[in-house]
């Protein structure tokens, strides 16, 4: 199993990027927080870098139940979700597994939780 889903598509990598929001809202996740890596890099080391934003991807229900049974789980939110460009107008989409970062936390009462996040977010990447 891999820690990540994926999907590379063609099109427009702004429009790729409202559209990944779109299935977030729709699955019940919000978006966060939004790091531009390129800007980042761009503006912190003068190097020049494609387009690449991290989108910090959370769903309040599903993080409620994990905090309830796990305090120290904040450190492993919100689900990124990386929106890339390849080449022009080939874009990937890749959103972290949950169940395999949960793996790092012994509390069996997560691994539901995970997998219905999982789930969501499968569902992302393959509606792209």
């Amino acid at each position: 199993m891999n820690y990540y889903f994926n999907k590379t598509i063609t099109g427009d990598f702004n429009a790729i990027i409202e559209k990944t929001t779109n299935l977030l809202k729709e699955q019940g996740f919000g978006i966060l927080t939004e790091i531009d890596i390129q800007q980042t890099l761009k503006n912190k080391l003068n190097v020049d870098f494609n387009k690449y934003k991290i989108l910090g991807a959370c769903n309040p229900e599903f993080a409620y139940q994990a905090l309830q049974e796990e305090d120290k789980i904040g450190t492993m939110l919100p689900c990124n979700v990386i929106v890339q460009e390849l080449g022009k107008n080939n874009i990937e989409v890749a959103a972290v597994n949950p169940v395999m970062s949960m793996q790092a936390v012994i509390n069996p009462a997560l691994i539901g939780i995970a997998n219905e996040v999982s789930e969501k977010l499968k569902n992302v990447i393959k509606n792209l």
